[in-house]
């Protein structure tokens, strides 16, 4: 490690987005000290923004957040990953890997610019702002398990991670990626629909926010798989089967399909841009 002794990798973070800013929290909360991160963003009220809220190095050159890190954290939009790859590929020095966190870009659009430099690519969401996010990981052709390892440690300040064959990623991005987005969806649909039964709008809101997040507990806490989860609460004849009897003749289930479809196909096309 090029920092020798300490007790984690150190980390640069270049693109302090929604995702970055994700991970530099979490990272904190870990344990990682502010000495051991430091941020690279593109404006100068952002950089006087965060560096109001953390110690770590904020900077507008990536070249010097990444000067002496053992994990390179790419966060940045995949358009733009190009452009930061020209930037760092000159810094870069033996010890050091790259993690990219950006949709659908493979890792070889990395290496064809960085050479060996060993790149693992991951594919976080955005739960991981509270600590609860789930992260596909896959490594490119010159990185090896110390290198999974290593970004598997530092994604694990976020939420759950999972290695995987790099052909997969842009169908975890598909369905974990984009999925919170679905599931808030759902929460605006059911707060209007109990809107326009009578319901007062913060009642709504709170019972349908514990209840996604009680079936959220359900799902991850127990052994029971979501058909006997949905079995468990549908009642022949009852208000549940009505519900279901109702979504399932509209077609839900394939439009869920649909959706994560199109996102996958999204994703690979974000990549070739980038």
């Amino acid at each position: 490690m090029i920092s020798g002794m300490t007790a984690h990798p150190t980390v640069g973070i270049i693109g302090v987005g929604a995702m970055g800013e994700a991970l530099r929290r979490g990272l904190e909360r870990a344990g990682w000290a502010p000495g051991e991160l430091s941020l690279a963003v593109r404006r100068e009220d952002r950089a006087t923004e965060l560096s109001s809220r953390t110690s770590s190095l904020v900077t507008l050159d990536p070249k010097e957040a990444i000067e002496g890190r053992d994990v390179i954290v790419v966060a940045v939009k995949p358009r733009d990953v190009g452009g930061v790859i020209e930037q760092i590929s000159k810094s870069l020095v033996t010890g050091q890997m790259v993690l990219s966190l950006a949709a659908g870009v493979t890792t070889t659009t990395y290496e064809d610019v960085l050479g060996e430099v060993p790149v693992v690519r991951a594919m976080p969401n955005t739960p991981a702002l509270v600590g609860e996010g789930v992260t596909g990981i896959a490594r490119g052709s010159h990185a090896a398990e110390a290198h999974l390892k290593r970004a598997t440690e530092v994604l694990g300040a976020v939420g759950g991670v999972r290695v995987m064959d790099e052909s997969l990623l842009d169908a975890v991005t598909a369905v974990s990626g984009t999925g919170p987005a679905y599931v808030f969806l759902l929460a605006e649909a059911l707060t209007e629909a109990a809107v326009r039964e009578g319901l007062p709008r913060d009642i709504a809101e709170e019972f349908v926010h514990q209840t996604i997040r009680g079936a959220g507990h359900l799902l991850t806490d127990t052994d029971t798989t979501p058909a006997e989860l949905r079995s468990q609460v549908t009642s022949p004849g009852g208000t549940t089967a009505a519900a279901v009897h109702v979504l399932e003749e509209r077609g839900f289930r394939a439009l869920v399909e649909d959706a994560v479809q199109a996102a996958a196909k999204r994703a690979a096309e974000l990549g070739q841009q980038g």
